[in-house]
């Protein structure tokens, strides 16, 4: 086969790797540059439309939203469906401490935007078709790495037989990553025991933009906002849940027929949003805990869940991944505008120092949180109750925490 040579090859075209490839084809095209990206699957992303939602969703902050409106995306995201959320309230299922978060009080116009996973990664395969450097592979799957030799570029080989090369490989193939696999990298792991079960449901009650989630013992339960429209009016009755719960609890979740289910999540939610009157097809995800140990390696860097996967109750996984995006396209457009060769280490190492940091502070915060809610010791549900109530009662502090989560 002939070796077809590129200056970057990005594996997987999901959100994260999607997203870097359309961040750095404006300087690829500029430099004449050459990249490839390979996607596993050839299968047409579905389009729901009217109260029919995609059960993956994110919650994207506005830093997130703003790399969307550079890169020219984001009116038509917001077009064809994305719910904005101007209010986030937390509560304590086991006791009476609850925290609120309000976009008046942080100057904003939203605390962020609930977007459907299908709606942000169809748009940027669109944008994609139109970039000239841009060459897709699809549907592919690297079947073996072969790592540089001194200042040469990294190989691998397709599923197929095919052969590419680049100066750099990114990994963008999610939390099961081939790439981090057989490139290597060593990955610290470990289950959180739980299951994160997901769907789309309909609320007695109109959520009114707001973020809503319950901790309990057994896990954290959120609803985040949809909406649908109808002609010129918005239907704010849809929400996406995320159901965190210990595995035999989801599993018994899972078994329960329709109106069941619903029934035990409205009681379980305290009937925040009145009765649930509609439950769409559940899924059950096992979570886990894994990072990288390292990000890069001569040649190679992960991003995204390639990199990091953590626990779903900040919604804060993808922004990670966008952060990590940002990070690697400067530090590659640097190095274009220097004429220095992609697999400059010093490069990856930059990259490298600015993301572990921060992905271990937020990976370290979520850890926390799930202990100290999931404890059951009458003194730790004493403390959370109280840290809950005075952290609400101090607006600096409040804010500080709301500005930091929403990048800004």
């Amino acid at each position: 086969m002939t070796d077809t040579r590129y200056d970057l090859v990005i594996v997987g075209a999901g959100q994260v790797g999607a997203t870097l490839a359309l961040r750095l084809a404006p300087a690829f095209a500029r430099e004449g540059r050459r990249m490839a990206l390979i996607e596993a699957s050839d299968a047409e992303l579905p389009v729901y439309c009217d109260e029919q939602f995609d059960p993956r969703v994110v919650a994207l902050t506005p830093a997130s939203r703003r790399l969307y409106e550079q890169l020219g995306l984001w009116r038509e995201i917001e077009a064809e469906r994305a719910c904005p959320y101007r209010d986030m309230r937390v509560w304590d299922g086991e006791a009476s401490g609850q925290i609120g978060f309000h976009a008046d009080e942080l100057d904003s116009d939203q605390l962020g935007h609930i977007v459907e996973n299908s709606v942000l990664v169809r748009h940027l395969r669109q944008a994609l078709t139109y970039q000239s450097v841009v060459d897709w592979y699809r549907p592919a799957a690297v079947a073996e790495i072969h790592p540089p030799q001194g200042e040469g570029p990294t190989r691998l080989t397709l599923d197929d037989g095919r052969e590419l090369s680049a100066a750099l490989l990114v990994a963008a193939d999610g939390a099961h990553s081939s790439v981090r696999e057989l490139a290597g990298f060593g990955v610290r792991e470990w289950p959180y025991d739980q299951k994160a079960i997901v769907t789309t449901v309909r609320t007695e009650r109109p959520h009114g933009q707001t973020a809503r989630q319950r901790f309990m013992r057994t896990g954290p339960l959120a609803f985040l906002p949809l909406r649908c429209r109808f002609g010129k009016v918005w239907d704010e009755h849809y929400c996406s849940i995320v159901w965190s719960a210990d595995s035999a609890l989801a599993d018994e979740l899972m078994a329960l027929n329709d109106r069941a289910f619903r029934e035990r999540l409205g009681r379980e939610f305290e009937f925040a949003l009145g009765a649930v009157t509609q439950v769409e097809q559940r899924h059950a995800i096992a979570l886990y805990q894994r990072h990288a140990r390292e990000y890069v390696r001569p040649g190679i860097a992960l991003v995204g869940d390639a990199a990091h996967s953590i626990h779903p109750l900040a919604g804060q996984g993808v922004n990670l991944g966008l952060k990590d995006v940002q990070a690697l396209a400067t530090e590659v457009e640097r190095a274009l505008t220097r004429s220095l060769p992609l697999n400059e280490f010093s490069i990856l190492r930059r990259y490298q120092r600015q993301r572990l940091g921060d992905n271990l502070g937020m990976m370290a915060t979520m850890e926390g949180f799930k202990r100290l809610f999931g404890s059951r010791s009458p003194a730790w549900m004493v403390l959370r109750n109280m840290g809950l109530q005075q952290v609400d009662a101090l607006p600096l502090v409040k804010n500080t925490l709301a500005r930091k989560a929403m990048g800004v």
